[in-house]
């Protein structure tokens, strides 16, 4: 069966309901080496085929069988190279639908990654080696990640591909919730050779779709009026959106799904991806000649080059996936339980928020402790649970051009400092709080007399300002000890 334009609604209306569900999240059927992944109420499934490259078979409606194994087909094609190992079967990659796709080796699509090895070259073809399934989630070091209580809550696959010449090894993680309905993905990058490589590209994920007939749905904004849904049909070539702003940014969100043409709230299939990250990211959707899409989430590319040294592992950061066969509300109200239950922490997680009063609009930096007494006071008249106190209480602070990075209260305004202004707050029954901004600094500070160097700089150019300020370089120790 060719993996075609409608090879989903195929699965997708076979009369799968009178099949027993198969009592497991993520199953391995040997002898056809397919990969299925279940949810409550969807279905995802890869295959290993015959040359060891990882290839997407199906993502959708719930599948409760085994699935056939002659889905994938490698076809030749006009001016789309063979691989090299195999011209006698003229296998195609340009023409498989891919989990994780290498660059160089006859796939003219968008890489997932992609490598710069010592000699320069930038070939990877990545085939199979090892799989294992496992209960639970495993963390990711150093990152933000879905999580489980228990480990019953969850399954992962680990698939473990390598380029034998490059000596890399990609470790692909499939963690499977299915009560929560959501598959999460990231991917390990391993240095298993001698010599160094940099990482010039390491997206979270890559689903190749077998068709375009789509619309693609994203999230873009600006300052104040973030998150306005972007809707419009997929065209030939790449779209994207992204954010080289070293955030994920208040202009685009790291999120993009792709939807049925009748897809409303309550209706339509919807495939969504979120990057679980709050730095540069890119997302794309490339409709190549033969109306297949690939989608791809991760790291934008864009000024990134990691030096991977021999033995040495890159994370990547976790892309949540979600599949509705019911439309945007469906979708939204899984990635919101999921995030609220399942990626929030802290003793705050589920409690009611605090009713706070915050002092900017009302005093700017004009304001003594007697001011901010007297608010807090008919602030506790009125219900209000917790008093934020805002900018302009430390260094000489009284314009916007200056002490960022002296958090040292200013005795003019508050001769008791914060501790004395805390205890008279809480004494009145009310919660305490404080601005700060510890990761910038004024020209116009101690601070950075003592350390100009100490910002995010390039050495012998002007140093880019934001609001009149520049960015710390927490990357440097003596920075995060400050």
């Amino acid at each position: 069966m060719n993996t075609s334009t409608n090879s989903y609604l195929l699965w997708e209306n076979a009369e799968y309901s009178r099949i027993e569900r198969l009592n497991m999240s993520i199953s391995f059927q040997e002898n056809e080496k397919i990969f299925h992944l279940r949810t409550k109420s969807g279905s995802y499934a890869m295959q290993i085929i015959a040359s060891g490259h990882l290839a997407h078979l199906y993502w959708g409606k719930l599948i409760n069988s085994e699935l056939p194994g002659d889905m994938v087909v490698t076809n030749d094609r006009a001016f789309s190279p063979y691989l090299a190992d195999s011209p006698e079967m003229k296998s195609v990659l340009d023409t498989v639908l891919l989990e994780y796709p290498g660059s160089g080796n006859g796939d003219f699509r968008a890489p997932a990654f992609q490598l710069q090895y010592a000699d320069g070259s930038t070939v990877s073809d990545m085939r199979y080696v090892k799989h294992s399934i496992i209960s639970g989630k495993p963390g990711l070091p150093g990152l933000p990640a879905v999580y489980t209580v228990d480990s019953s809550e969850a399954e992962t696959l680990s698939i473990v591909l390598e380029d034998k010449i490059g000596k890399i090894e990609v470790e692909l993680l499939f963690s499977v919730l299915p009560e929560y309905d959501v598959i999460t993905r990231s991917a390990k990058i391993r240095n298993v050779g001698e010599a160094s490589c940099n990482i010039l590209k390491a997206a979270s994920v890559t689903v190749d779709f077998p068709d375009s007939d789509y619309d693609m749905v994203n999230l873009s904004g600006s300052w104040a009026r973030e998150r306005h849904i972007q809707r419009h049909a997929l065209h030939s070539g790449n779209q994207s959106v992204s954010s080289t702003r070293g955030t994920s940014s208040h202009q685009e969100h790291p999120f993009l799904a792709l939807a049925d043409k009748n897809a409303d709230e309550t209706t339509g299939s919807v495939y969504a991806f979120n990057l679980v990250y709050s730095g540069n990211f890119l997302a794309e959707a490339e409709v190549e000649s033969d109306n297949r899409t690939r989608v791809s989430l991760g790291i934008n590319p864009f000024d990134f080059r990691w030096q991977l040294g021999a033995g040495e592992e890159f994370n990547t950061p976790e892309a949540v996936m979600v599949f509705s066969d019911a439309g945007f509300g469906k979708m939204s109200r899984i990635f919101h339980k999921l995030y609220r239950e399942r990626l929030c922490r802290g003793k705050h997680q589920f409690s009611d928020r605090y009713i706070l009063i915050n002092n900017w609009e009302a005093t700017y930096f004009d304001f003594t402790e007697d001011i901010i007494v007297d608010m807090a006071a008919e602030a506790k008249k009125l219900g209000v649970e917790m008093f934020v106190l805002d900018d302009g209480w430390f260094g000489k602070r009284n314009t916007d051009n200056c002490s960022l990075g002296d958090w040292v209260p200013d005795p003019n305004k508050l001769p008791n400092g914060i501790k004395g202004l805390a205890e008279k707050v809480v004494g009145m029954g009310l919660k305490f709080g404080l601005w700060f901004e510890p990761e910038m600094v004024s020209k116009d500070s101690d601070l950075y007399r003592a350390h100009p160097d100490w910002c995010i700089h390039v050495e012998g150019r002007p140093r880019t300002e934001g609001r009149q300020q520049l960015i710390l370089d927490y990357s440097r120790e003596c920075v995060r000890d400050y």
